[in-house]
């Protein structure tokens, strides 16, 4: 199976940065899309931003300027780099990816990280 495991997440004052990962792992023939999404408490699941496989990137407005979602093909792994952080970015964060399995390459299975929570200070 595949697993996503996201790290870099804590507690950071108002202005600071983070930088998120998440490495994939498990039976992985290739990965198209990958994601992070977060969700603040009481509130719906957002895209915050997504990057595919070739590198075109698309972000919400909330995080324009300030983010910078990038991938590492050869070890599978996301990053979000986060600066210039608000209060507003409080939420649990997770990584997803659709990914081709070396036992099912027809099609792309989405995948989702546990989440890791970013906590931003005022």
């Amino acid at each position: 199976q595949v697993q996503l495991v996201e790290s870099g997440g804590g507690l950071v004052q108002a202005g600071g940065s983070l930088r998120l990962s998440c490495a994939a792992s498990g039976i992985i023939f290739s990965i198209n899309l990958m994601g992070w999404y977060r969700q603040a408490p009481g509130k719906q699941r957002e895209l915050v931003a997504a990057i595919t496989s070739g590198g075109s990137t698309s972000y919400a407005d909330s995080v324009k300027g300030r983010f910078t979602i990038s991938r590492d093909n050869a070890k599978k792994t996301l990053y979000l780099q986060m600066n210039s952080l608000k209060p507003e970015d409080t939420a649990v964060y997770y990584c997803t990816a659709e990914v081709k399995t070396i036992a099912a390459v027809a099609y792309y299975n989405h995948y989702w990280g546990q989440g890791t929570q970013v906590t931003v200070s005022s």
